[in-house]
C-alpha cells in the first residue's frame, strides 16, 4: 500500500477526469486535478479528488507542470490534452505520462490513421482525393484533430460538396464515403504487462443535430434547409450481437499488433477506441482510431456487460488504467507504461 501512496494520479479537469480519478482513488492512489477557476468548485465537491490546482487556462499547463516535478506524479491523458495542448505540446510534457506519445502522430494525422487501419486488415470507407471523384456519392468531410465532431460536414454529391466548401474554414481535411449503418464505438484496453487485449465497453454518440433530424420524416426535412451538425453532446450505451464479438476482438488485437511495427516497439497500449459503422450485411467499417480514453467510457463507471465477464467487480476504464499502474509498481515495471 505504501508504494501506491507514494504516487499521485493526475489529469486535467475535463473530458473523463472524474472517471480517471475515481478509479485511481479506488485503487489506493492519491489524486490531483488541474483545472480552470470556473470549474474548481465543481471538482472540489468530489471527495475522491485530494488536490485541485487552478490555472488560468489549460494551455498554460506546460508552464504549470514545473511546479509538479518534485512530486511522484503520473499524468493520465485524455481527449482534452490534444484539444488544448496539441500533439507537440503533449510530447513536451516532462511529468511521467501514461501512454506512448509517438502514437499521437498517428492519431492526429488522418492519412497515417488510414495506413494503420489498412495494415491491420480492417475495412475503411473509400476516400476521395478531390471533388472530381465524388460524382453522385454522399460524402462526409472531416477536419484534422480531436474536436468532438466539430469541423465535419455532410454533402449529398459533388455540387453540394463544392457549395459547402466555400464556407469550410479547415485547411486540412479528408473526404470520405458516407457509410450508411449503425455507429458503434468499441472501447479497448491493451496491457503490455499481461499482453492481453480487453473489450471494455461500447457506446454510440449523440450528435447535434443529426440525431434530431433523423426523427423528422423526410418530407418534413425537405423544407428546413438545415445542414447536419456532428458535434458530440452525449453518449448512449450499446451491446453488439454476440456472433460479431470475435470479429470486434480481433480488430482490436490487429490494431495493437500493427502499431508495434508501424510506430515503435512499444506500440499502442492502455485504452483506445475504434469508431465504426456496421452495415446491414454486418460488415464493420472503421472510421477513426482514438489512442486514449474516450468520453463514451464515462457511461461505465460501474462497469459494462463486457467488463463483468472479465472482472467480478465494477471496472471502469479509468479504474483499469489505475489497476495497470498498480500492477506495474508491484512488478517493478512502471517504466514500461510511462513516456
Amino acid at each position: 500500500m505504501r508504494k501506491k501512496q507514494k504516487y499521485t494520479i493526475a489529469t486535467l479537469g475535463s473530458h473523463s477526469a472524474l472517471q480517471i480519478l475515481k478509479g485511481a482513488k479506488d485503487e489506493g492512489f492519491k489524486t490531483l486535478l488541474v483545472t480552470t477557476e470556473d470549474r474548481a468548485d465543481f471538482y472540489s465537491s468530489f471527495v475522491f479528488i485530494n488536490d485541485v490546482r487552478i490555472i488560468k487556462s489549460f494551455k498554460e499547463f506546460p508552464i504549470f507542470e514545473k511546479k509538479l516535478k518534485t512530486k511522484h506524479i503520473i499524468l493520465i491523458p485524455h481527449g482534452s490534452f490534444v484539444a488544448y495542448l496539441g500533439v507537440e505540446g503533449n510530447k513536451k510534457i516532462s511529468i511521467p505520462y501514461f501512454g506512448n506519445k509517438q502514437v499521437l502522430d498517428w492519431e492526429a494525422d488522418r492519412s497515417k490513421q488510414r495506413e494503420w487501419l489498412k495494415e491491420s486488415d480492417i475495412n475503411i470507407p473509400h476516400e476521395f482525393r478531390s471533388a472530381d471523384e465524388i460524382h453522385t456519392y454522399p460524402v462526409i468531410v472531416k477536419s484534422y484533430g480531436a474536436a468532438g465532431g466539430k469541423g465535419y460536414f455532410y454533402a449529398r454529391n459533388k455540387q453540394d460538396f463544392l457549395k459547402k466548401m466555400k464556407k469550410f474554414v479547415s485547411r486540412r481535411f479528408v473526404i470520405q464515403e458516407y457509410i450508411i449503418g449503425v455507429t458503434m464505438f468499441f472501447h479497448y484496453f491493451y496491457s503490455p504487462l499481461t499482453k492481453k487485449i480487453e473489450l471494455m465497453s461500447i457506446d454510440r454518440r449523440y450528435e447535434t443535430n443529426v440525431d434530431s433530424l433523423g426523427r423528422i420524416p423526410l418530407l418534413g426535412q425537405k423544407d428546413l434547409h438545415i445542414n447536419p451538425s456532428y458535434v458530440v453532446v452525449g453518449n448512449a450505451p450499446l451491446t453488439i450481437r454476440e456472433s460479431l464479438l470475435p470479429k470486434v476482438y480481433m480488430m482490436g488485437q490487429r490494431i495493437v499488433d500493427t502499431s508495434k511495427n508501424l510506430i515503435n516497439k512499444k506500440g499502442l497500449y492502455g485504452p483506445f477506441c475504434l469508431e465504426t459503422v456496421i452495415t446491414p450485411d454486418q460488415n464493420i467499417y472503421a472510421i477513426e482510431i482514438s489512442c486514449r480514453i474516450v468520453a463514451g467510457t464515462n457511461l461505465f463507471i460501474e462497469g459494462s456487460p463486457y467488463t463483468w465477464l472479465t472482472y467480478d467487480e465494477p471496472m471502469s476504464t479509468g479504474k483499469r488504467i489505475a489497476r495497470e499502474i498498480k500492477m506495474a509498481i508491484t512488478k517493478k515495471k512502471l517504466n514500461i507504461l510511462l513516456d
